[in-house]
């Protein structure tokens, strides 16, 4: 196995770690019984808990860029997008978003963490916004924020996973909500 290889590893089990066991439960010694390494693995590669966090805000980043995005057909497409997107928090993604949350808990008792913390959530304003563009939508900058901010707070519902919280919010059915949520910010479709 190559460094990188086994960087990688590290750094995909330090997310599973964290998503599992949160701040608390993120030791070097953790990681390396995640991963299958020797002791000491992680603290090689990863020196202190500082560089262990940052390691796993950039690996968290790699992950969400490669989730298919492909450029919306119109608002149907749109909303179909941003279901799926939605779709991957409460599946496949669900233990990047956990760790995520848990680097965004972190980052507001560590400074130092909150810039990489922000440039992942400005990053996805900026994505989302050209998407609803694509989509041929009005957008104003505050029609994208509001669109934004709304996925943004559907995430720690989905996480959770309480029924009745995900029926009255409207999130037991994602395609569904994603076309309210269009009309809501944009009017209804023309």
């Amino acid at each position: 196995m190559g460094n990188q290889d086994r960087r990688d590893r590290l750094r995909d089990a330090a997310i599973e770690v964290l998503a599992g066991q949160g701040g608390r439960g993120l030791t070097h010694r953790a990681v390396d019984g995640a991963a299958g390494v020797p002791p000491g693995t992680a603290k090689n590669y990863f020196p202190t808990r500082q560089a262990l966090l940052r390691a796993i805000a950039e690996r968290c980043v790699e992950l969400y860029r490669e989730i298919p995005t492909p450029a919306p057909l119109g608002r149907d497409g749109l909303a179909g997008m941003m279901a799926a997107l939605l779709s991957d928090v409460a599946g496949p993604g669900r233990n990047r978003m956990l760790a995520y949350l848990e680097l965004q808990a972190e980052a507001s008792r560590s400074p130092w963490l909150a810039p990489l913390v922000d440039s992942i959530a400005a990053a996805d304003f900026a994505t989302i916004e050209q998407a609803q563009r694509s989509a041929g939508l009005p957008v104003t900058r505050q029609r994208a924020a509001a669109v934004t901010l709304a996925l943004h707070a559907a995430i720690p519902h989905l996480l959770a996973g309480g029924s009745s919280t995900l029926a009255a919010a409207g999130l037991d059915d994602l395609d569904r909500f994603a076309r309210d949520l269009l009309e809501s910010v944009y009017g209804p479709p023309e």
